[in-house]
């Protein structure tokens, strides 16, 4: 082909900035829908940004649950007053609120928009019964193939760990020490779901849900919503925000529908999203100071670690026993207490990650501040692996 566009022009590399960001109370949230939750975090993160809702032109967001509206971007910005330009609703499953970023910041950079809304809320736990809940996240497994034979998402991730165990000895207490290291994060944040105490003994007597995972392996059922504004960088700089922060690299990878066709169970695509989304931000896993990391269960922590290059394939559970993730550690990760202790509300669980991985680079997490954060990476990951996305996060010394 002629006239192809310099590859230098095809990135988003420090082309927007998140400047706000907000949460929605988390956990047990009853009488609040989804919209009402995505829009608390909205107000609340157009606050931290200084910005006024009529300059928002874009809104991207995931879908709910719960919510019975199919077009959610458009719901939310009828409910905030607002009318965009520019507008989408996500659904790649848990890798969402990944490609919702990757989405905003390629808008703002291609002039789509000048200033988006990301965010996403849901009340899987108030909103819906535990059987529906369970049934909403199941129902989208194929009809033909996996349904009838009992497959529901528990079960498609209890396969990859089964698989990891059998070719690197991974162990069951290994997992069960993601979740106590998850669990003291949590503890140092305010509104987190889960704060009791948790040891590996505690995981393991929990009870089965699916081998090899027990429900302490397994993350919460939560409502909540979080949101976030980004703009341009150099608007980014002429707002009234401590320290922006850069989206530096975005990499997506969907390998498969069926589980019965991923490529490996033990290799995922997060080997390519992230490697994509590392040579956009021209940094490498070694460079990062801080890491959310989809923990939907322990056993996915562990496989994340190695397919981003923290540690090498088969040396994740080892990495984990080391300390390597928390305080000390050479990449804390989720220090909020993820998904396994902090909430998880569905789709936008993962822009929790994102909540704490931006606050961490501001400095804004007190007693749980990583010192001298300023480069982070959140993966999102949904459907028994099938879908992965990688975002690189910076502050402006990192451009």
């Amino acid at each position: 082909m002629t006239n192809s566009p310099d590859a230098s022009a095809r990135t988003i590399r420090g082309k927007a900035a998140i400047v706000g960001s907000g949460l929605s109370a988390v956990g047990r949230v009853p009488g609040r829908s989804p919209l009402a939750l995505a829009a608390d975090a909205a107000l609340k993160a157009l606050a931290d940004a200084g910005v006024d809702r009529q300059s928002i032109d874009g809104v991207v967001a995931c879908a709910a649950f719960a919510s019975p509206f199919h077009r959610f971007s458009v719901a939310v910005s009828e409910y905030l007053g607002i009318r965009p330009t520019f507008s989408n609703t996500l659904q790649v499953s848990g890798a969402t609120a990944a490609t919702m970023f990757n989405v905003a910041a390629a808008a703002i950079a291609g002039g789509l928009a000048d200033n988006v809304l990301v965010l996403g809320g849901d009340s899987l736990l108030t909103g819906l019964t535990p059987d529906l809940a369970l049934r909403s996240m199941s129902e989208s497994r194929d009809q033909q193939y996996e349904m009838p034979f009992g497959i529901p998402v528990a079960n498609t991730f209890a396969m990859t760990a089964h698989r990891h165990m059998k070719e690197f000895g991974t162990t069951a207490e290994q997992f069960a020490r993601v979740a106590v290291l998850h669990r003291e994060h949590a503890r140092r944040t305010p509104g987190a779901q889960m704060t009791a105490p948790l040891t590996v003994e505690d995981v393991l007597a929990s009870g089965w849900v699916t081998t090899p995972y027990h429900k302490l392996d397994c993350s919460l059922i939560s409502d909540g919503g979080a949101a976030f504004v980004l703009t341009s960088a150099q608007r980014a700089r002429d707002l009234p925000v401590a320290k922006p922060v850069y989206i530096l690299g975005g990499g997506e990878c969907y390998t498969h529908e069926h589980i019965f066709l991923m490529p490996s169970l033990t290799t995922t695509g997060a080997v390519t999203s992230s490697a994509n989304a590392y040579a956009m931000a021209g940094y490498g896993a070694a460079d990062m100071d801080v890491a959310g990391v989809y923990d939907c269960f322990t056993g996915t922590v562990i496989m994340m670690l190695e397919d981003l290059g923290f540690c090498r394939k088969g040396e994740g559970g080892a990495f984990v026993d080391a300390g390597e993730i928390t305080y000390g550690g050479s990449i804390p990760c989720n220090t909020h207490g993820g998904l396994l202790s902090f909430g998880h509300s569905g789709m936008p669980g993962s822009l929790f990650h994102f909540h704490e991985v931006v606050r961490q680079l501001q400095g804004r997490c007190d007693e749980r501040q990583v010192e001298g954060a300023a480069l982070g990476l959140v993966h999102s990951l949904g459907a028994g692996f099938a879908t992965n996305a990688t975002t690189i996060l910076g502050t402006e010394a990192t451009l």
